[in-house]
């Protein structure tokens, strides 16, 4: 039985870029395939440093054409480095211009904090004297205008270039400024790939030292397009103590380990509770748990942030408990990660 090209493809969408829910046909990296008789040929492009990653897609792929019945198929991958001083393996994965150090800040699961994280650790940049902006990269449930307490939305230059929210020393951007509360972003994947990169593209983030990427949880669409097409200088992965956390943590951390982009440590949130009123301490999700998937992946502890009231309600109201009182206990512990972070990315 003869297949078109069209039919291939179609087949081929079944193999999984590894470490993403993405399929190779979507992400572009087929580019011809020719059928005939005596073969099949599909010729792919891909940029890694990883030699695993062009060898788990060739066998699969090989796998998938055999058993269609096609005749001798081949599948060629012509692989290019990345470009000097680019981390990810992404095809076309270039800096933003002005743009010192990307940083994104992900989870493998949602209700870790990861956005809490995000935006202290963004303030704690600027309280060193770093020029810092925040995009919310988390298109269906954005969370950064509510973090920083404004509901102004963004404006746009004669260029059609997006003017980002300004907010305690802070560039700001994200879906929330553009919705109300009560309006979900119903948008299918190409569109909020699209709304991604127009975040990271088309935002006049001007001069900054550091751009905070808050990511979605898990790994899907909007990591892989971020991952592959800009230049991250590294990612921090959020997590807390309990077991459940960590296996999400760690596969977000092997996501960012397959494309070669640098996981820059960990950082275990709701870490324990002080109690205000005698002072004794309460590991509720557990103890230890960060420091010990922080030694099994081979990376930094970079902090342990505890559940602390004034943190949650300075979220609430869009009041950062880093910018409000960055002397307090929480306060002081992302002065502290975000001066180990500068030091890390020099």
């Amino acid at each position: 039985m003869a297949f078109t090209q069209e039919q291939i493809r179609n087949a081929l969408k079944s193999v999984k870029y590894p470490g993403f829910s993405r399929d190779i046909v979507s992400f572009g990296l087929i580019k011809e395939i020719v059928s005939t008789d005596a073969e099949t040929r599909v010729q792919m492009v891909l940029t890694t440093n990883d030699a695993a990653v062009p060898r788990a897609i060739k066998a699969e792929a090989e796998d998938i054409l055999r058993k269609l019945g096609l005749p001798n198929p081949k599948v060629l991958i012509d692989i290019h480095a990345p470009p000097a001083g680019v981390g990810s393996s992404g095809v076309g994965a270039s800096r933003i211009p002005g743009v010192k150090h990307i940083v994104a800040i992900a989870s493998g699961k949602g209700g870790v904090g990861k956005s809490t994280v995000a935006a202290n650790l963004a303030v704690a940049l600027h309280n060193a004297g770093t020029r810092v902006g925040v995009c919310d990269c988390d298109i269906y449930g954005p969370s950064i205008s509510l973090m920083f307490g404004s509901r102004e939305q963004p404006m746009a230059t004669e260029e059609n270039r997006i003017l980002p929210i300004e907010q305690y020393g802070l560039k700001l951007m994200s879906m929330g400024f553009l919705l109300d509360d009560s309006s979900p972003a119903i948008l299918r994947g190409p569109m909020v790939t699209r709304y991604t990169q127009q975040f990271l593209r088309q935002v006049e983030w001007g001069e900054l030292d550091v751009l905070v990427l808050d990511l979605p949880p898990g790994t899907g669409d909007i990591q892989l397009t971020i991952v592959q097409t800009v230049a991250l200088a590294g990612a921090i992965v959020v997590t807390t103590p309990q077991e459940v956390a960590l296996i999400d943590a760690r596969k977000a951390a092997t996501m960012f380990e397959k494309v070669n982009v640098p996981v820059l440590g960990l950082i275990e949130n709701m870490s324990y509770f002080v109690s205000p009123s005698d002072q004794k301490r309460y590991d509720i999700f557990g103890s230890g748990g960060g420091e010990r998937e922080a030694k099994r992946l081979r990376v930094p502890l970079l902090g342990q942030i505890p559940i602390d009231i004034r943190t949650r309600e300075g979220g609430d109201r869009g009041m950062p408990i880093a910018a409000e009182d960055p002397k307090s206990a929480v306060g002081a512990e992302f002065n502290r990660i975000a001066r180990e972070l500068l030091s890390k990315l020099g």
